[in-house]
């Protein structure tokens, strides 16, 4: 779907996903995250970029585990750390991934997908068109009810540096295993939060699609 008939589906509230192709599991299991070897980082920054072109094969589940954890795994499991900041370590900041079986949500502890809606909300996560049939995108949202020792006017804020962190983490990656990836923070955030049924606590941040280049 282009972008203006994006925009003006947007116009009239009637924007919602699409049907999912083929079976979404209510748990998907990932493998192990490989955290040895990979490009050396000062390669990887040199290496970082913005795509917009993107394949239409999926990830592998290796490769999905590794972004996954790069991007919000936890890396200190005495500590509960994780590979992003959160002040606080009030890990405010929740962590989908939109693909075409359904929309799933991260759980870091447990190093696994968990189905938040049994729907392809692809096409839903930004105006652009290349958006629709990439292998994945990665929706980053913010659970105020997490953040209770924060002040009000100060949750966007501290929220919208982790997912900044977050999504470095998610290209620095990409530069190392040879993936394409783009930040986006343009799309329909009413029709996004209905087809992702957020919460009032709930508050959308950006959006990240990733793929393997054309």
């Amino acid at each position: 779907m282009n972008t203006l008939t994006k925009l003006a589906l947007g116009l009239m509230g009637h924007n919602p996903p699409r049907p999912p192709i083929g079976e979404a599991a209510g748990t998907r299991t990932l493998p192990p995250p490989r955290r040895e070897g990979g490009m050396p980082l000062m390669q990887a920054l040199a290496q970082r970029q913005s795509s917009r072109d993107f394949g239409p094969q999926a990830l592998d589940d290796q490769q999905l585990s590794d972004l996954l954890w790069a991007v919000a795994g936890v890396n200190r499991p005495t500590l509960g750390g994780r590979t992003a900041p959160s002040a606080m370590n009030a890990q405010e900041v929740l962590l989908y991934a939109a693909m075409p079986q359904g929309l799933y949500r991260y759980e870091p502890t447990a190093h696994e997908l968990q189905l938040a809606a049994p729907s392809d909300v692809r096409r839903v996560t930004g105006y652009q068109d290349f958006v629709d049939d990439a292998a994945l995108d990665l929706v980053f949202v913010a659970d105020h009810s997490r953040m209770a020792l924060v002040p009000a006017a100060q949750r966007t804020v501290f929220a919208g540096m982790a997912a900044g962190a977050m999504a470095q983490n998610a290209y620095l990656f990409c530069a190392s295993a040879g993936l394409a990836a783009v930040a986006r923070a343009w799309f329909d955030r009413d029709a996004l939060g209905k087809a992702m049924n957020l919460g009032n606590d709930e508050h959308l941040l950006l959006a990240q699609t990733v793929g393997r280049r054309r």
